[in-house]
């Protein structure tokens, strides 16, 4: 099995940090091939950002051969439907696959995201894919994208005392990272606080290899039919 990991910025230490997340909860003889566009925002914190990656992230997609699903890694799930137009295959992204593991998991669940700009995309994911209800709160721990790459930040203790604060205030029952750039930090924190922490590229992973091995495919009947070839 061949999955496809695409982080839609251009940022290649996030690349690198996401596959490593990716292959250590891969399945024996499933290769992980993680990759990130050639042009567009070094980060993605927001709609315009969302939108000025779009275009790599499709043709990063498009171009791509041999591979058996596609995880989209990055939390705002970046470009999703527009994806599952271009395959068949099956195409994750990481924030609806964290949700959907964290409803079957806990009652009630909080998401801590990055910068409150970001807020505004993960609620409404929430509310489309019919899952705001279960979730307490969407946070922000004001913790730059970029700042998760500099080791000497303070970025994890931020994110930390966030989770503190969703734990005691949204009386969460566990807590979903929200952006690819945590993938390295929910164990630890996990630990640390006593209660499931849910990194979205693993839980991608995990749906797509299991959607893989039960030969699910995306309709191409009606949002997901493929667009004309003059299109493409």
């Amino acid at each position: 099995m061949r999955i496809l990991v695409v982080n839609p910025n251009t940022t290649a230490s996030m690349t690198e940090k996401i596959g490593a997340a990716a292959r250590r909860v891969a399945s024996p003889g499933t290769e992980i091939v993680a990759v990130n566009p050639a042009a567009g925002p070094a980060s993605i914190e927001g709609f315009y950002d969302e939108a000025m990656s779009l275009a790599g992230l499709l043709d990063t997609i498009r171009t791509a051969d041999g591979f058996d699903a596609v995880v989209i890694a990055c939390f705002d799930d970046t470009g999703l439907d527009a994806a599952r137009c271009l395959t068949e295959k099956p195409v994750i992204g990481i924030g609806e696959a964290a949700y959907h593991y964290a409803s079957m998991i806990a009652n009630r669940f909080s998401v801590v995201t990055t910068l409150g700009r970001s807020v505004p995309a993960l609620e409404h994911n929430l509310h489309r894919y019919g899952l705001m209800e279960r979730c307490a709160r969407v946070r922000a721990s004001e913790v730059a994208v970029l700042d998760l790459e500099h080791p000497g930040s303070d970025a994890c203790a931020r994110i930390s005392a966030e989770i503190g604060r969703a734990v005691a205030e949204d009386r969460a029952e566990a807590i979903v990272l929200g952006c690819a750039g945590m993938a390295d930090l929910a164990d630890a924190l996990a630990r640390e606080h006593g209660l499931p922490v849910l990194d979205g590229v693993t839980c991608a992973v995990g749906l797509a290899e299991s959607m893989v091995r039960l030969g699910i495919l995306t309709s191409r009947l009606g949002g997901y039919s493929p667009p004309p070839a003059h299109k493409r």
